[in-house]
């Protein structure tokens, strides 16, 4: 059985922050909430999250994503050798291989880590590390090696000899280890270095004295590996993940027309034909269908649109449901609990709230709709409110089917307007109204002919 460690005690000093470095979100989700998908998707059937700084504020963030997650407390933060050996304990006895792997590097994925394990299985080492040639090396572990080019150990760049820091095969932080091995070295590991702490890549060294064999597999593409120590590193590997995104939907048919200025988070699903406008979010899950239109400002949070749906520029919809072939804005705002049917219409600055509304309904325009219900084939007048706050309560309003709601209306819930009911311009509407029928409550208009031209005399004369 495989499973996997993810290192995620450190505090990320450069961060500037009080939230533990790898809570911090990268296109939607904690940065370490990417790695446990990653390693999810390479077949780890067992994840140990070790932890630290910040107490328990990691494990009560990530306990809801799965069964298979397990926490280890690192107490005292003196190295990565120790953070593993805090989380050997936790280890199931059927684990064979571990992945271990850095909670800071949010680029990593499931064919990387994959394909990175059945060579470490197939060249059947102890220890294999995910290395990559770069030019600039800066900080990086340098991967040592001999005249014959086997690996001989690692060096962190705080140790390295000047000859050392030319070499430009660096470390990922990425391991494949047995674990058996695993928990014969890393006592062994000890802290004579310039920062005094346990290093984990010393268990090379370890496995290379006995005779152990290594590997240093090389990556052809070092960007997921990369780790986010800054808010700067945060924003550049949201980007990267925003783009990989978009090229990956790119690919399954959908039109983007510029993905730098489109940002879709990695669990959202959209489908063939759909074509989004710049400056688009797609977040948390959302799901967009076939042949939908998405233009330009428009965000949605949660929320799921059925085949074939157009929404103008600056719609925002949060935990919202679409049916096929709807239409909204420009400007519409779907809050929480909005449940629109097929064929519906909201037009621009309409707001609908905690609300069902029926198949080909529409509200065209500056209309507030909460804690409603709306039949099928209900037109909505524009200037329409429900009145469904009192000040201490929310009340429902009913709308049946085929209702005319004129404009200027006001629905002061709770209320119920019956089947194919029409309800004048201007009324407000207080209590039930019978289906069929007609409501009306303006006051009767009156007309004093010549009044306006007396006004304006008297004015003049003054």
């Amino acid at each position: 059985m495989l499973s996997a460690i993810i290192l995620a005690a450190g505090k990320g000093t450069r961060m500037k922050s009080e939230l533990p470095k790898v809570l911090h979100p990268v296109a939607g989700k904690a940065m370490v909430a990417h790695v446990i998908d990653a390693a999810r998707g390479a077949g780890a059937a067992q994840i140990v999250v070790v932890y630290g700084h910040g107490g328990e504020l990691l494990p009560e963030r990530l306990r809801v994503d799965g069964t298979d997650l397990t926490f280890a407390r690192q107490e005292v933060l003196n190295g990565t050798a120790k953070a593993v050996e805090a989380a050997l304990p936790a280890l199931r006895g059927e684990c064979r291989d571990v992945l271990i792997l850095c909670g800071d590097t949010p680029l990593v994925d499931q064919e990387l880590l994959r394909e990175f394990f059945e060579q470490h299985r197939q060249q059947g080492s102890v220890v294999s590390i995910l290395s990559a040639q770069i030019d600039q090396p800066g900080s990086y572990g340098r991967i040592v090696r001999d005249g014959q080019g086997r690996v001989s150990g690692i060096v962190e760049a705080r140790d390295a000899t000047v000859g050392q820091r030319a070499i430009n095969e660096v470390n990922s932080g990425i391991y494949a280890v047995q674990r058996s091995f695993l928990a014969e070295a890393l006592p062994a590991v000890g802290s004579d270095n310039a920062q005094g702490e346990y290093y984990l890549p010393d268990i090379v060294s370890i496995a290379v004295a006995r005779g152990l064999p290594v590997e240093a597999l090389v990556t052809g593409d070092f960007t997921k590996t990369l780790g986010v120590n800054s808010r700067a590193e945060l924003a550049q590997a949201g980007q990267l993940l925003y783009e990989r995104t978009c090229r990956r939907l790119m690919d399954e048919g959908v039109s983007i027309l510029d993905p730098r200025s489109t940002y879709i988070e990695t669990d959202v699903q959209v489908g063939v034909d759909t074509v989004i406008y710049p400056n688009v979010y797609l977040e948390k899950g959302t799901r967009v269908g076939r042949n939908c239109l998405i233009r330009q400002g428009c965000t949605l949070i949660a929320s799921s649109l059925g085949d074939g749906c157009t929404l103008k520029d600056g719609c925002y919809l949060e935990e919202a449901s679409v049916g096929a072939h709807s239409s909204l804005g420009p400007y519409a705002h779907l809050r929480p609990q909005s449940v629109l049917a097929e064929e519906v219409k909201i037009g621009n600055f309409v707001e609908i709230k905690k609300a069902t509304v029926g198949a080909r309904s529409k509200a065209s325009h500056l209309t507030y709709i909460g804690d409603a219900t709306v039949g099928c084939d209900v037109n909505i007048g524009c200037g329409t409110i429900t009145c469904n706050y009192d000040g201490f309560d929310k009340h429902v309003t009913v709308l049946e089917d085929g209702v005319f709601v004129g404009s200027d209306t006001q629905l002061v819930a709770p209320v119920r307007v019956g089947r194919n009911a029409m309800v004048a311009a201007g009324t407000t509407v207080t209590r039930d109204v019978p289906a069929e029928s007609l409501v009306i409550s303006r006051n009767e208009q009156k007309v004093v002919e010549g009044w306006a031209t007396r006004f304006r005399r008297q004015k003049q004369k003054k």
